[in-house]
């Protein structure tokens, strides 16, 4: 039962909701167009404010769902957190569209949000912060995510391996962002 529900996890976090949406609205691939990420902060730039809002809940929700299924079918607190790891590299890798995907925020909040909501609180707090005072969405998401391991060591230690793998695949696929940063060429709003 674990692995199946591995599998459909990455199978819905594939869904791409910024690329349904864009393809839905006669938008153009938000792959192509503005940062060429499918995420909602692209999709802001790209198609305003309502499908931004809908693209972060599709993403948040694939992110949420399967982690909310595997407690559910009574998984273990790690367990849940590789379901829900899986619908996140589904988001980041995902199968119906060449494996090119997003940056995996909101999808990760999603799985925060499911396997422990102050860990979500706090990343979300952070994520909100450090965007009001930088206006940089990407140095927003370096930092909250990283930011909620100490509080899944200390609450939620068994979480602790699944989430320690997501905040790496996080920093990895904003490896452009921190070039950009360092190099004081990243997008503000």
């Amino acid at each position: 039962m674990f692995w199946l529900s591995v599998i459909l996890a990455y199978l819905l976090g594939s869904l791409s909701f910024a690329i349904l949406l864009s393809r839905l609205s006669g938008r153009p691939d938000p792959r192509i167009s503005g940062s060429g990420n499918p995420g909602a902060t692209n999709m802001f730039r790209l198609a305003g404010k309502q499908l931004a809002i809908l693209t972060l809940i599709g993403d948040l929700f694939k992110g949420l769902l399967p982690v909310l299924l595997a407690k559910f079918g009574n998984f273990s607190l790690q367990d849940q957190a590789w379901v829900g790891l899986a619908a996140v590299i589904g988001h980041l890798y995902p199968l119906y569209f060449n494996f090119r995907g997003g940056k995996g925020v909101a999808t990760a909040a999603g799985m925060l949000l499911g396997l422990y909501p102050p860990a979500a609180l706090l990343a979300v707090t952070a994520w909100l912060l450090t965007f009001s005072l930088t206006r940089t969405s990407s140095l927003a998401a370096l930092i909250a995510t990283p930011l909620t391991l100490p509080l899944l060591a200390w609450q939620q230690p068994a979480a602790l391996l699944p989430v320690c793998a997501l905040t790496a695949l996080i920093v990895w696929r904003h490896r452009g962002n921190l070039r950009d940063l360092f190099a004081g060429r990243e997008r503000h709003f």
